[in-house]
């Protein structure tokens, strides 16, 4: 396997061995051995979680084929207090691989991009201050793009 850099999203609502979230993304961003991590902005909750977020992107040098680094993500998660959970509740810690420079890849339990990204703010945001040119292999809109995308979709007060 050749050298390839990935997009992580790091997000925690919960405190955790590390402490509050924006301990626990900055734990796990170290973990990680991030190249470059974003600042960490505070969102609010997706699902019937009651507890803002700290969000932030990461980018990740590594060796690993796709499945072998969510397979390290997944133990990063579990060592930092992650637990099985209801989907949507509050978390310590989640990272996900939202792009790769390897362009698309999918597997039973992995697709990317990530399939939800493009209309997640919490997660262009943070990525479009570290990669706002990288382009998304399934629309070739970059980043930044689409965080424009998102943000006219946003209803105005």
């Amino acid at each position: 396997m050749t050298r390839t850099t990935y997009a992580i999203a790091l997000g925690s609502n919960r405190s955790g061995r590390a402490g509050r979230p924006e301990a626990m993304v900055a734990a796990a961003a170290a973990r990680l051995g991030a190249r470059v991590v974003s600042p960490i902005i505070r969102t609010p909750p997706l699902g019937p979680s009651i507890r803002r977020f700290a969000n932030a992107a990461a980018l990740v040098d590594s060796d690993l084929a796709p499945s072998a680094m969510l397979a390290w993500l997944k133990a990063i998660e579990r060592d930092l207090g992650r637990r099985r959970g209801r989907r949507w509740g509050a978390r310590p810690i989640d990272l996900d691989i939202i792009l790769w420079s390897g362009g698309r890849w999918h597997a039973r339990d992995l697709t990317i991009p990530h399939n939800a990204f493009r209309s997640r703010d919490f997660v262009l945001v943070p990525l479009a201050a570290i990669a706002g040119d990288w382009r998304d292999p399934v629309t070739r809109r970059s980043v930044r793009q689409l965080r424009t995308v998102v943000d006219r979709r946003r209803p105005r007060p």
